[in-house]
């Protein structure tokens, strides 16, 4: 097992506790903004029941909030108990106490982003953890890989963060399989087994997606192939070039030679002449010596992510090839030797990239001995798993004892199975996706769909200019209003899809919902479809306000979802190690942090 050193100190469980505690206390206030559906934003006369403000005032200072890179702690402390550890207590100034309105839109921001993960200081920053993972070891670069060649820039980002993590952990346990749960086309589990050398188990419940994952693998190593040959030529040219001035440099040597047994002055002044000679062709060699060497150093600049030199030169050369020596037989036998060496690396390589797509549904109670007949210690990770299958990715890792680590980065909030949603219900489900802590259990918590749908919204992407597409959901509150006065109807299994896109104006789009719903639109004349529209057109930035605020609130959702998978893991004896990590940019991906826990090294 490798060496390892100490990993970061991360909050403990009465800590985050705590942070749980305060957090519900907000969300008790809050979470009817969360849950209330745009859908219905004007059936339901939403704004009237949920906001004391108009929505020129909540847009005017959600947007000075917004343009601010962080509120300062100067600007959270009037909020704070005097204790400064229950969190901020003071809901009057948020919310009205009689009728819960929202009366305070700068005390709900600045409240929103005291509850955010980074404020509340859970979270490890990822560069830390790398250092602790790594120890003493030199870092594992592997094969120089560009990931843009076969994924978008968003997945690019994704893979190359997380395979870096997910190898030094690898390297700290001294283990080389990896199980990627919902491995879907099978990007991280290609790049792992491809650039780390790593065996790779990539799992999908789709076998479409298993399918296509071993086509597109197919193709990447014939790629890899294409990439090496690449590299054996740009080894031969520089060798060739070497062997050029190599025999420059014996030749000057064999004239400084005959000199030496010639004393007359005819021949000292030869000597004199080309006495500079020697110094020039070493430094010629000096020269290919340091363009060899850049050629290994320029491949790792680029973030160890540049296709020109799939495989750096040191790996494919012997340390010594490029020292002077006695002949040009011997630079051929060496050249000879480094090829071999090349072969016998590539050959290795080979050997070492094993990625396996499988097909299986994966629960907490699969057994996965019966899908991987030669599972050994390892770590299970999965990038952006969808709904119930990120909690049982931990609950998988802590019930076997191979799984060494856990690397989970979940989304699809809307889709997690929550058990006290409906507490009329008989429970038919063993294990649910939301809560898993003890606590939360406890106080048994529910968010909602709507809440957890809103979890998803992406804040950051606002903050910077990409805002909500407020025409369609504005084109869909309306229809809804249109669906309940003209046909009775208020709830609808049927859902109306990306019809906006395909429509050119509001008539367009009521016309072609109506359809794709079943509904007769022909008994609805143009003039009566547009006077909904003219009647809740002044009202549009009502919608535009109130979906801001879902926006802002949207991190706290996310926050109480991530706490409450940290928390289980803290619960769990043999866990040694668990945190939060911001492992992407989220702006390029919002869904960014991962839960990771260790066990004990043996």
């Amino acid at each position: 097992m490798a060496a390892s050193g100490p990993l970061p100190v991360t909050p403990d469980l009465s800590t985050l506790r705590a942070k749980l505690q305060g957090l519900l206390r907000f969300l008790r206030e809050a979470l009817s903004i969360s849950n209330a559906h745009t859908v219905d934003f004007y059936t339901a006369s939403v704004w009237e029941q949920l906001i004391g403000l108009p929505p020129e005032t909540v847009l005017a200072v959600l947007r000075r909030c917004t343009e601010k890179a962080e509120a300062q702690p100067s600007e959270v402390r009037p909020l704070v108990d005097a204790e400064g550890e229950l969190g901020i207590t003071d809901f009057s100034k948020i919310f009205c106490e009689t009728s819960q309105k929202l009366v305070n839109v700068e005390a709900f921001s600045l409240a929103v982003k005291y509850y955010s993960i980074q404020n509340l200081g859970i979270c490890t920053p990822f560069e830390q953890l790398l250092v602790a993972l790594r120890g003493n070891r030199k870092q594992k670069t592997g094969e120089n890989v560009n990931p843009e060649e076969f994924m978008n820039l968003k997945k690019s980002h994704e893979v190359q963060a997380m395979s870096e993590l997910i190898s030094s952990i690898a390297d700290y346990y001294g283990i080389n399989q990896v199980i990627d749960l919902g491995s879907g086309k099978g990007y991280l589990s290609s790049f792992l087994s491809l650039k780390y050398g790593l065996e790779v188990y990539g799992i999908d419940s789709s076998n479409t997606n298993t399918q296509g994952a071993q086509e597109r693998n197919r193709k990447l190593k014939k790629y890899w192939k294409t990439c090496r040959t690449q590299s054996k030529l740009d080894v031969n040219g520089l060798a060739l070039k070497m062997a050029n001035e190599k025999k420059i440099q014996d030749e000057i040597q064999y004239k400084a030679d005959e000199g030496v047994h010639d004393n007359s002055p005819t021949n000292q002044e030869v000597m004199s002449t080309s006495d500079f000679l020697p110094d020039l062709s070493g430094s010629l060699i000096s020269n290919i010596q340091k363009q060899m060497e850049n050629l290994h150093v320029c491949s790792h600049q680029e973030d160890n992510l540049c296709f020109e030199n799939a495989f750096s030169l040191q790996h494919l050369l012997p340390i010594n090839a490029i020292e002077p020596i006695s002949s040009s037989q011997i630079l051929q036998r060496k050249i000879s030797e480094a090829n071999k060496e090349r072969r016998k690396t590539t050959s290795k390589l080979n050997e070492s990239n094993i990625y396996s797509p499988l097909t299986s549904f994966i629960t907490a109670d699969s057994e996965l001995h019966d899908i991987i007949k030669d599972l050994e210690d390892c770590l299970m990770v999965g990038l952006h798993t969808c709904g119930d299958l990120a909690p049982n990715t931990l609950r998988i890792f802590t019930s076997k004892s191979e799984i060494k680590g856990v690397c989970s980065v979940g989304c699809c909030y809307h889709l997690l199975s929550e058990e006290f949603e409906n507490p009329r219900t008989e429970c038919t489900q063993g294990k649910w996706g939301f809560p898993m802590c003890h606590y939360l259990k406890e106080e048994r918590w529910c968010c909602g769909r709507n809440a957890r749908m809103s979890a998803c919204l992406a804040l950051e992407r606002v903050a910077v200019g990409q805002g909500l597409p407020t025409e369609s959901l504005f084109y869909r509150a309306v229809l809804q209003d249109i669906i309940k006065d003209c046909y009775g109807i208020t709830k609808c299994d049927r859902h109306v899809g990306k019809i906006y896109s395909k429509s050119s104006s509001f008539l367009d789009y009521v016309r072609k919902s109506l359809k794709k719903l079943g509904l007769d639109e022909s008994k609805l004349p143009e003039k009566l479809i547009m006077d909904y529209y003219e009647k809740y057109k002044p009202r549009m930035n009502e919608l535009e306000a109130f979906n801001m605020l879902k926006v802002v609130l949207a991190p706290c959702i996310e926050t109480l979802i991530l706490l409450d998978r940290l928390c289980y893991l803290k619960e769990q004896e043999d866990v040694a190690w668990s945190a939060l990590v911001k492992l992407f940019d989220p702006v390029t991906s919002p869904r960014c942090y991962a839960v990771i826990a260790l066990k004990q090294q043996q």
